[in-house]
Order: C-alpha cells, then sequence, then structure tokens
C-alpha cells in the first residue's frame, strides 16, 4: 500500500503544475487588479500605475506565472495587497480556525447521521424510520444560507446562547483556559449548522445499504446458524455497509478544511472559506491563487485518503 500512495503523491505533482496553469490565467482574466479599489476621483493615475509597475503587473503573463510558481514552490505566496501581511501567514492562520471548525463538524456529523441511519435501515417501514427519511428530506431541501441565517438569528441575537461573529472573545489571553474555551464556544453554532446539512447522504446511503444486506446470503446463513440479531448487525450488516460512507469520508474531511464558503460568511467566523470571499471582492490575486491552489491539493488529497480509508475498512480493497 505504502508504495501506491508514494505513487500517488507522485502524480499529484504534475495534477498540481495543470492546475496552477489555469488559476493563474483565470485570476488574470478577473476584471481590474488589486489596485482598482484605490481609485477614487482624486486619485493620481500616475500613482495607480507606479503601485501596478512595483508589483509587476505589468509584466508579461509567463514572466508573471514563471516568477508566481518558482515562489510557490519555495512556499512564497507574496503579501496581500489587502491584509498587507505575508500571504502564507495569512492563510495559516485561517487554515488553522478552519481544521478546529472541521474537526468539531465532522465529529458531530458522523455522530448523528450513523446512529440514524441504522436506526432507519434496521426499523424499515417503522414510524421511526420515516421520522428520519423526513428529517433528512427536510435538511436536504433547506439552503445553507437560509439555515444558517434562522439558526443566527434565533440562538444568536434572539437567545443570545451564542456568538454572533469571531473566532474568539478579544477579552481572553491565548494560552488561558478562557481563550481555548472561547474558541469552542465560537464553533459549536456553524458546526451544529453544518453538520444537521451534512447528514441527509450519510443517511440515505447508510440505510439503503442496511436495507439491502438485510436480504444478503451471509446474513441469512448467520440468522440460521442461531447468531443474535444484535451481533448480525454490528459484525456483518454494519461493517458492509461502511463502505459508502468511508467513500465520501476523504472528501468530507479535505472539504471541510478547504472552509465552508457560506457557513463562514453569514457567521463571520475568519476561516478560509471568508478569507477566499473577501479576497476575491478586494481583487486580492495572490490570496486567491493560494487558496485555490490549496482547495485543488485537497481535493486531490481527499481522493486518496477516500481509497485508505476504504482499504482499512475492507481488506479486499486494494488502492492502485
Amino acid at each position: 500500500m505504502w508504495k501506491t500512495i508514494v505513487r500517488r503523491l507522485f502524480i499529484m505533482i504534475p495534477q498540481l503544475f495543470v492546475l496552477s496553469i489555469i488559476i493563474f490565467i483565470l485570476a488574470k482574466f478577473m476584471p481590474g487588479d488589486p489596485f482598482t479599489g484605490l481609485i477614487t476621483p482624486e486619485t493620481d493615475p500616475a500613482r495607480i500605475e507606479e503601485l501596478s509597475e512595483k508589483a509587476g503587473l505589468n509584466d508579461p503573463l509567463y514572466v508573471q506565472y514563471i516568477r508566481w510558481i518558482g515562489n510557490a514552490i519555495q512556499g512564497d505566496f507574496g503579501i496581500s495587497y489587502t491584509f498587507k501581511r505575508d500571504v502564507g501567514e495569512l492563510v495559516g492562520e485561517r487554515a488553522l480556525n478552519t481544521f478546529w471548525l472541521s474537526l468539531f463538524s465532522v465529529i458531530l456529523l458522523y455522530f448523528i447521521a450513523i446512529p440514524l441511519g441504522i436506526l432507519a435501515g434496521r426499523y424499515q417501514h417503522s414510524r421511526l424510520e420515516k421520522s428520519i427519511v423526513l428529517y433528512s428530506f427536510i435538511t436536504y431541501a433547506i439552503p445553507t444560507f437560509v439555515l444558517s441565517l434562522v439558526f443566527l438569528y434565533l440562538f444568536g441575537f434572539k437567545l443570545e446562547w451564542f456568538p454572533t461573529s469571531g473566532s474568539v472573545d478579544i477579552r481572553y489571553d491565548e494560552g488561558t483556559f478562557g481563550y481555548y474555551w472561547s474558541k469552542f464556544y465560537h464553533i459549536i453554532l456553524p458546526a451544529i449548522t453544518y453538520a444537521l446539512l451534512g447528514t441527509t447522504g450519510i443517511i440515505q446511503y447508510l440505510r439503503s445499504e442496511i436495507i439491502d444486506a438485510k436480504a444478503m446470503d451471509y446474513v441469512r446463513t448467520a440468522r440460521s446458524k442461531g447468531i443474535p440479531m444484535r451481533i448480525v448487525y454490528s459484525k456483518h450488516i454494519f461493517r458492509n455497509s461502511l463502505l459508502p460512507i468511508a467513500a465520501f469520508l476523504g472528501f468530507t474531511i479535505t472539504g471541510l478544511l478547504g472552509g465552508s464558503i457560506f457557513i463562514e460568511t453569514i457567521f463571520g467566523y475568519p476561516g478560509m472559506g471568508q478569507l477566499f470571499v473577501s479576497s476575491i471582492n478586494s481583487r486580492d490575486y495572490s490570496v486567491i491563487t493560494a487558496l485555490v491552489m490549496l482547495f485543488g491539493f485537497l481535493t486531490l488529497l481527499g481522493s486518496l485518503l477516500s481509497d485508505i480509508i476504504m482499504s482499512i475498512v475492507d481488506p479486499r480493497i486494494r488502492i492502485e
């Protein structure tokens, strides 16, 4: 398996190279430039031209690309025109916030979805199953921004149970218990929102797999041997039904690490999703290209991670 993983990682190199070219060209086709927002009726056009020349924006595209990709390989993605900071440091800070939000969201997502999927599949045609199916249809139909706004208004502004923006309360010093509790407290509401909206697919896949598995020959054989149904479900049906869930786990994790644009923007959570939106609005090319490259890498990594997880769940599967 290790040789295959290393080979897949090497295959990512040309894929990321092609992606970098596409990202760079698309970024340059965006209207305006990082200094467009500085233009006012009193702005001297010569000053804007001077800034563009200093930033190398007037150089030929291939020169700009070679300079950018050469620096990016060394971990230097330039300076953010908006935040006036190193892009690597800026993305690193936001990535850390997104990581903790993603971790809690994934744990909560599977903590809700797996039990509901098992119950819906095991107690088919019951009122419990119909209630779970109704819940999954409702969460599937509700747009992300609608539920986010409802939760923000109800639990943030109306009941004031949770903070309405930010990732930590500025009153606490870093390293203290209050600081870490505040960071966790800010994560709860957006994580719950994402988890509730993300359970639909897992519930439906797991329910369908369990229903199909109950009719399989190996289940009939186990029952004919007198094995209790509880053990049949836990050791046979459930393990085989996890394969579709495992197939999406890698993409779920890396997708969350990319940041949820709607949730982070609505809840004012300073993660990579919110940074991506603000960078597009301000035409901050250095941040945009760095983030999209990171999102592309996470997508490729998610594919590999899903294959690895599937091979762990079912040893008969070998990644190639």
